[in-house]
């Protein structure tokens, strides 16, 4: 277990080291995700010059309901959009939900007008495919495409990958030789009561959750505990629930806690890049939804989405906080 100096120090290292947990994370297939320029995370901390390519749009009089997913990153989403729209004019509604499934049916089901969804996620877990598309930008289209006839716009995507990934403390990883999830099948056979795995509930049940996982790699977790997803980090930096646990790769807590992310070798987990899925008919009314969010998404890359996580997750700042102060330092409201 890292001390608190030890923590105190990875925390000032968090940015600086994002760029290696990128590539850590995301693994084979995760090799398409654009790569970011210039010092990690710098786009959350200071100023920047940005496109106001959609500062002219005006909602004047318009209403919207956005609603969200319930971890830290979409928390920061939700109120990025309800702070874009209201900056544009318009009204809003904004609602944490639940996973994704719930936010989802929510959409589909016009109680609300927008959220920020995954390509993985769109493709496996809603429209029920089993094998991702390989590349970031034919999943984007592959799954644009196949939800048009849901009704469903996906808008331009951010150029982050906030992919799936297991993890584990970097002494355990270091003490029993694990670098990849191919060594972690190997593990498990030869342990099986060692092998424990702390999840979320929506991972356990997925396709491109733990089903898939353990059908891809030919593997059993045989003590799975289930914890609520921002409860997963701390547990396998103590090992007191578990040896392994469900990450996201843009979870700045990894690099805080000093945790190993291990290799997808197969490339079992698809491309996870966030696109603000609208209704058809509410984006038809308001064609200029693409248009005032194309600079957000642009400016979202895995560097600074982690950087702005931290803030939220480290620093115990507001999910509105982080969001207003992002958009501002970008130039992004007030125009």
């Amino acid at each position: 277990m890292i001390t608190h100096d030890q923590r105190a120090s990875r925390r000032f290292a968090l940015l600086g080291a994002v760029t290696f947990l990128v590539a850590a994370c995301t693994g084979g297939g995760a090799t398409n995700a654009p790569a970011t320029t210039g010092a990690p995370g710098s786009s959350a901390s200071a100023p920047t010059t940005t496109s106001t390519a959609g500062m002219g749009v005006d909602l004047t009089g318009k209403s919207f309901t956005v609603g969200s997913k319930e971890f830290t990153e979409q928390l920061i989403l939700g109120q990025i959009t309800k702070l874009m729209l209201e900056d544009a004019g318009a009204t809003v509604e904004y609602t944490g939900l639940g996973g994704s499934s719930v936010v989802r049916t929510a959409l589909t089901s016009g109680d609300i007008d927008m959220y920020w969804e995954y390509t993985g996620t769109g493709w496996i877990n809603h429209l029920g495919n089993t094998t991702p598309v390989v590349g970031t930008k034919a999943q984007f289209d592959a799954v644009k495409e196949a939800d048009a006839a849901n009704n469903i716009v996906w808008l331009d995507p951010a150029p982050l990958n906030n992919t799936y990934a297991i993890a584990l403390a970097t002494e355990k990883a270091t003490e029993l030789s694990l670098a990849s999830l191919s060594d972690v099948a190997t593990y498990a056979g030869a342990n099986p009561d060692k092998a424990t795995l702390c999840a979320a509930s929506e991972f356990l049940a997925r396709n491109d959750g733990l089903p898939g996982l353990e059908a891809a790699y030919g593997t059993k977790f045989s003590n799975v505990a289930t914890l609520e997803l921002g409860l997963i980090p701390p547990a396998i930096d103590t090992g007191t629930d578990c040896l392994f646990g469900e990450v996201f790769a843009t979870d700045s807590r990894i690099v805080e806690l000093g945790l190993t992310v291990l290799e997808d070798d197969k490339s079992f987990f698809p491309a996870y890049e966030p696109s603000l899925n609208v209704r058809q008919e509410v984006f038809d009314a308001n064609p200029g939804l693409a248009e005032l969010f194309a600079p957000v998404s642009a400016v979202l890359d895995t560097a600074t989405m982690t950087a702005l996580n931290a803030k939220v997750d480290v620093d115990g700042e507001e999910a509105e906080d982080v969001a207003r102060t992002f958009l501002t330092e970008k130039g992004l409201l007030g125009g």
